[in-house]
């Protein structure tokens, strides 16, 4: 694949993200809005976007093609980037914002507040969980169809609910909240560094093949 059509692929796979960070903040229920949010991975795996976060576990076990697999990762990053960028600016100059602005306000400011060591550990064990979502649903040999979206939903909904960060979905919130600054984007850095780390944990070990 290109260049061109792996980033374009990674922009529309944070525009999905960001719809599903949206949704997530919009519905009151915390239950609700983890388990909806699972619908903004669900598409993109289904659709062969490019994810971050669902690439970065790979890393592990590219050999001889690891460059070319850094560059993919960085042209990824950066189209999830913008496409988290497009939709968290967008979403704010809507009449459906004010409902909802409050919260992600207040969830920025918490993950602004955190500490490095808080910030590592949280996105490590998402990463773990994104790379088992984004790796059970690509088993179609060994797993029936239902039983791969019910593991993806469930990874979703608990990296969610158990407030581990995602790098991808914050630079949604960052977006829509309008708090970039050098602190949010080191920020996002320490938290692409622990779900990369995560990501990697299984692969590492020897759980998946090359793709």
């Amino acid at each position: 694949m290109s260049s061109g059509k792996i980033f374009l692929n990674a922009v529309l796979a944070g525009i999905f993200i960001g719809i599903a960070g949206t949704v997530c903040m919009a519905v009151p229920n915390p239950v609700i809005g983890a388990f909806l949010f699972g619908f903004g991975l669900l598409t993109i795996v289904s659709y062969g976007f490019k994810l971050y976060t669902g690439a970065i576990g790979y890393l592990a076990v590219q050999g001889r093609n690891t460059p070319r697999y850094l560059w993919e990762l960085l042209l990824i990053w950066l189209g999830n980037l913008a496409g988290c960028f497009a939709v968290g600016q967008l979403v704010r100059r809507t009449r459906s914002f004010p409902a909802f602005g409050e919260r992600i306000a207040n969830v920025c400011a918490a993950k602004l507040g955190d500490s490095f060591t808080s910030w590592l550990i949280l996105s490590f064990f998402c990463g773990i969980l994104m790379y088992v979502a984004v790796e059970s649903f690509k088993r179609k040999d060994e797993l029936a169809p239902n039983i791969r979206v019910v593991i993806l939903f469930l990874c979703v909904a608990i990296f969610i609910l158990s407030g581990f960060e995602h790098c991808i979905a914050n630079m949604y919130y960052f977006s829509a909240g309008d708090v970039w600054s050098w602190k949010a984007l080191g920020t996002i850095g320490v938290m692409t560094l622990g779900n990369s780390l995560g990501g990697m944990l299984l692969p590492a070990a020897g759980h998946v093949k090359k793709q």
